[in-house]
C-alpha cells in the first residue's frame, strides 16, 4: 500500500508507516497548547485538488506528497473527448433548466432582455434564453386590498355644504398587465392609495352631507370605482379596480350627538311638510272639482239659452211666414194665445155678454156668489 501515489484527492504515496496520525495541513503539526483545527485546511486543500483533477491537472497537494516521500505525486485523470461531452451535456441541461419556465393560468410572466422589458409570457411552458433573457412571474388574479381612512382623522372629508364626514372605504384591485405594473409605476400600493383618496375627496366635495349618510352610498362607491380606474389608466399602471367597499360614512365623533338631533329635527320637518302637502293636494283637488262643476253648469246654461233663443227665433220666423199668408187669422190667433198665457193663471169668472148688457140684455149685473163658487171649485179640484 505504500506505492499508491494516485487517487481522486491527489494524495501522494510515501512513508505512511509511522506517520498515519499526522494531520494533513502541509506537513505541520500544530502546537500542543494551540487550537487544533486541522479539518478546515484539510477540506480546503481537498476541494482545490479535486477541482484541479476535474480540469485535467495533476494531483498531489501542489506537487507535494502528503507523506515525507519527496516528489512522489501522482497524475489525475486527463481531459478526454468523453469528459468534454459529458461537461457539454451538463452545461446544456443547466442552460435549458434556466431557460424554460412555466406560467400558471393565474399568472403572467415578464421577459427582460438584458434588464429591459421585451414581452409578456403566455400561460404554459415558455422559453427565455438565459442569461440574456430573464423572466419574472407574477400572480395577476389574486385580489389585493387597500384600506383608506380608519385612522385618527385620516378619513375626514369636507362636503359641498360645509360639513365634515368621516369616510372609511376599501379598494380591491388586481393586475391586468404585468409589464405595465412592473415598469410604469414605482409603488403600486401607494399609487392605488393616493389615487383612491384623491378621487373620494373629490366626490365627497361635490355632494351634500345628507345623501352621503343615507341613500347615495352605493352611487358613491360605483362612481369612485370608475374614477379610480380612469386615473390608473392615465398612469398606464396595468391595474384593474375590482370593487370599492364604502364601509363607514358618519359625522365626526365630536359632533355625532348634535348631528343626530339635527337629523331628528330634519325628519320632523319632512313629516310636517308631507302632511302640509297632503292637505294642500286635497283642498286643491276639491277646489278644482268645484270649479269644473261650475264650468259645466255654466256651459249647460249657455247651451240651453242659446238653444231657446234659436227655437224662439225659428218659431217667430214660422209665425211671420204664416202672417204674411193670412194676416187676419194669424193676428187673431196670436191674440188668443197671448190672452191664454195672461189669463190662464188668473182666478176669474166669465159672463155671457147677453146677460150683462148686450143685445136683449137687461143691463143689470146679476148677483154672483163668487166666494161659494171659488170654494166649490177648490173643493172639486
Amino acid at each position: 500500500m505504500a506505492g499508491n501515489t494516485g487517487g481522486p484527492w491527489g494524495g501522494g504515496g510515501g512513508n505512511r508507516g509511522g506517520d498515519d496520525d499526522r494531520p494533513r495541513n502541509g506537513g505541520r503539526r500544530p502546537q500542543d497548547d494551540g487550537p487544533q483545527i486541522p479539518e478546515i485546511d484539510e477540506l480546503m486543500r481537498k476541494g482545490q485538488e479535486q477541482l484541479r483533477v476535474l480540469m485535467g491537472g495533476r494531483g498531489g497537494n501542489n506537487g507535494r506528497g502528503t507523506g515525507g516521500g519527496g516528489n512522489g505525486g501522482g497524475e489525475g485523470p486527463k481531459l478526454t473527448r468523453g469528459t468534454i461531452g459529458i461537461g457539454a451535456l451538463a452545461l446544456v441541461a443547466l442552460w435549458a433548466f434556466s431557460s424554460f419556465y412555466t406560467v400558471r393560468p393565474e399568472e403572467q410572466s415578464v421577459e427582460l432582455f438584458l434588464g429591459k422589458y421585451t414581452a409578456t409570457g403566455n400561460p404554459g411552458l415558455n422559453f427565455a434564453p438565459w442569461p440574456l433573457v430573464t423572466a419574472e412571474v407574477i400572480n395577476v388574479t389574486s385580489e389585493r386590498t387597500e384600506t383608506i381612512g380608519g385612522g385618527a382623522g385620516a378619513g375626514l372629508m369636507l362636503t359641498t355644504d360645509a360639513n365634515i364626514v368621516d369616510i372609511d372605504f376599501q379598494v380591491v384591485w388586481n393586475i391586468n398587465d404585468a409589464g405595465k405594473y412592473l415598469f410604469n409605476i414605482r409603488d403600486a400600493q401607494q399609487t392605488v392609495q393616493a389615487a383612491s383618496e384623491a378621487v373620494m375627496r373629490e366626490i365627497i366635495a361635490a355632494s351634500n352631507l345628507a345623501p352621503i349618510l343615507n341613500r347615495d352610498r352605493g352611487v358613491i362607491a360605483d362612481t369612485a370605482m370608475q374614477n379610480i380606474q380612469a386615473v390608473l389608466d392615465e398612469y398606464d399602471a396595468g391595474i384593474s379596480i375590482v370593487r370599492v367597499n364604502l364601509e363607514k360614512a358618519d359625522p365626526p365623533r365630536e359632533v355625532i350627538d348634535s348631528f343626530r338631533e339635527v337629523q331628528a329635527a330634519e325628519q320632523e320637518r319632512d313629516r310636517l311638510e308631507r302632511q302640509a302637502d297632503a292637505y294642500a293636494n286635497r283642498v286643491l283637488a276639491e277646489a278644482r272639482g268645484k270649479a269644473a262643476q261650475v264650468m259645466e253648469q255654466a256651459e249647460a246654461y249657455r247651451a240651453q239659452t242659446v238653444n231657446d233663443a234659436i227655437g224662439e227665433a225659428s218659431r217667430f220666423s214660422a209665425v211671420r211666414e204664416e202672417y204674411v199668408k193670412a194676416p187676419e187669422v194669424t193676428r187673431k190667433r196670436l191674440y188668443i194665445e197671448t190672452m191664454e198665457k195672461v189669463l190662464g193663471a188668473v182666478d176669474k169668472t166669465i159672463l155671457d155678454q147677453s146677460i150683462v148688457g148686450g143685445e136683449g140684455g137687461s143691463g143689470v149685473v146679476p148677483y154672483l156668489p163668487l166666494n161659494e163658487l171659488r170654494r166649490s171649485t177648490t173643493g172639486g179640484n
